[in-house]
């Protein structure tokens, strides 16, 4: 009627106007209709199936079903990638888990249907209930020969000087017949190690090790571990990337002199809880030395090299007067095990302390309840001093300092008035644990911030897997958003990392060695690999099945239907046609 009235009544078009009446008829009609959004029924069979196909690596692997699969996910409906990293058709997902997918796929309403190869990392615990509502088409990859570098695993930080040691691992599949596999470790162009390896049943495990190439330059590097002529089906399984470190100094130096049971037990846990390498020298005589974990005799000058470079050195006993007379840029000391000190025999029992830097490696533990220190050695505390532990001989009268730490003009130094503390060590259990957070915490403030990551954010692993992002956390708790820059290759690209609620950033990569810098300082090496686990054949974890239960037929608003969009604007466009050629706005 609004129609008419305006070509009628307002415009007196006469029969002229039939047609850009009805024209806008029909669309202000259709308009009307999807602004209320109305709905129709929708029967069962018009319900199109989501057809979830496994997008992770292993179906593009050698023998992988990524054609026959993809061919068949069309024909049961409409496909949907999952586990892909990357919005295009190819499969780049480094993980196999399909479980959060099913769920939100099911909960639409729709027929769902999963097309995958079967090797699922969670499809043993995949819901009953959940696998009912759920068709399941399994396309079994074809079994191929390859020889695999599974494992690569050593220091993330050096020294020059030290020895470089690597644990590898070997598996083969379908090559029982072959006895030995040659693996290189490179630098560029440059060879750093080799071995060959024995096999069993196609697999092996071995170390290893060697001194760095004379010339290696202290900095980041990023090694390559790779199988020499592994003559298999899959060449993706046959190289490794290892980050490492090569600094200039030792970093942390212990040195007894002479050795006892408390040195060895605290070199051990260092080199458990430090980042920074750690050598270890110990001597009988005071004349001779030798290293600790490797009891080959070394020099003296050797020895005096090594503390005049260490970052933190760690004195036992009565060392030479020359390794006494270092200051290095921290000091851990233990005058308990000094011939010169005087010190009271006993059972010591040692209490927590007030606050320190070491405080939070005793919460929540029966220190007093811990095997007793042996003797104690008095300190004398400052105003300034923190202590850590106290102790109280026979658990009776004054308790008296026994860990002592101090910061002098930027110089750290903790003193160890305590002897028998290896025992918690040797006991196990809950002491042992306590003395290596006791261990972490003390190397960690001695040294403070001079060998924490520049920059205000760092990666938490150098190396990853193909398929699996790079992330990053923040150093500073205000950090939201930040600029990085990164380079490989012949290509670069800037992007931004955005930190969520725990502190971390993830930002996805091609496989390959970049070098990224951070907005405000930091900068570093990153490696992609071109090896991932998805490679591997695994078990297959899910059958065919065709889903149990089926759609409701429900409504379907007309908003879904687009083809009423079209019809509204070619409406339109006709009424403003006619309108145009008769002269009319």
């Amino acid at each position: 009627m609004l129609t008419l009235g305006a070509y009628l009544g307002l415009e007196r078009l006469g029969k002229a106007a039939a047609l850009p009446a009805a024209l806008r008829f029909v669309a202000w009609s259709i308009l009307g209709l999807l602004v209320l959004d109305l709905s129709c029924a929708r029967p069962p069979e018009a319900v199109r199936p989501v057809a979830l196909l496994d997008a992770s690596l292993s179906m593009g692997a050698a023998g992988g079903p990524w054609d026959a699969a993809r061919r068949e996910a069309a024909t049961l409906g409409e496909v949907r990638l999952v586990g892909s990293l990357h919005p295009d058709s190819t499969p780049a997902g480094g993980r196999s888990a399909m479980g959060p997918a099913l769920a939100a796929a099911a909960a639409s309403g729709r027929p769902v249907w999963l097309v995958t190869d079967g090797e699922l990392e969670d499809g043993a615990g995949l819901p009953a209930e959940l696998l009912q509502q759920v068709g399941v088409k399994v396309i079994r990859r074809t079994a191929r020969p390859d020889l695999a570098l599974t494992r690569v695993a050593g220091p993330d930080r050096i020294a020059i000087g030290d020895t470089l040691r690597l644990d590898v691992d070997l598996s083969g599949f379908d090559l029982a017949d072959r006895k030995t596999a040659t693996v290189d470790v490179s630098a560029g162009s440059t060879r750093w190690l080799s071995r060959t390896i024995a096999l069993e049943q196609g697999s092996g495990t071995a170390t290893i090790e060697g001194p760095l190439p004379a010339g290696v330059a202290p900095g980041a590097h990023l090694l390559t571990v790779s199988v020499r002529d592994p003559n298999d089906a899959e060449p993706r399984t046959d190289q490794r990337l290892h980050a490492l470190v090569v600094l200039p100094t030792p970093g942390i130096v212990v040195v007894a002199a002479p050795a006892s049971w408390e040195s060895r037990f605290l070199f051990r846990a260092l080199d458990d809880v430090a980042d920074l390498p750690v050598r270890g020298y110990f001597s009988l005589d005071g004349s001779r030395w030798s290293r600790m974990g490797d009891p080959a005799p070394v020099s003296a000058a050797e020895v005096e090299q090594a503390v005049g470079r260490a970052d933190l050195l760690v004195q036992f006993g009565d060392p030479p007067d020359r390794v006494r007379s270092n200051r290095p840029r921290a000091r851990w000391t233990w005058p308990a095990t000094s011939r010169t000190s005087p010190g009271v025999e006993g059972d010591w029992y040692l209490v927590a302390g007030g606050a320190s830097p070491v405080a939070g490696a005793f919460i929540g533990l029966p220190v007093d309840s811990f095997p007793p220190a042996s003797g104690l050695v008095a300190l004398n505390p400052t105003g300034r001093d923190w202590v850590g532990l106290s102790g109280q001989l026979n658990r009776r009268g004054v308790e008296r300092p026994a860990i002592l730490g101090r910061d002098s003009a930027g110089r750290r130094e903790v003193m160890v008035g305590v002897s028998g503390l290896w025992r918690w060590a040797f006991r196990g259990g809950a002491s042992e644990q306590a003395y290596r957070a006791w261990v972490a915490a003390t190397t960690s403030w001695l040294l403070a911030a001079s060998d924490s990551t520049t920059g205000r954010a760092r990666p938490v692993h150098a190396v990853v897997l193909q398929g699996r992002p790079v992330v990053f956390e923040r150093l500073r708790p205000d950090l939201t958003t930040l600029r990085i820059e990164l380079r490989g290759g012949d290509s670069s690209r800037v992007d931004t990392l955005r930190f969520d609620g725990a502190g971390r950033a993830a930002l996805a990569l091609p496989p390959g060695r970049w070098s990224y810098r951070l907005e405000g300082g930091g900068a570093g090496l990153l490696g992609v690999e071109v090896y991932s686990d998805e490679w591997l054949p695994r078990p297959v974890t899910v059958a065919d099945r065709s889903p149990v239960t089926s759609a409701p037929a429900g409504r379907a608003p007309l908003r879904d239907r687009l083809w009423l969009f079209g019809l509204a604007i070619l409406a339109l466009s006709g009424e403003w046609w006619w309108r145009r050629r008769s002269g009319l706005r």
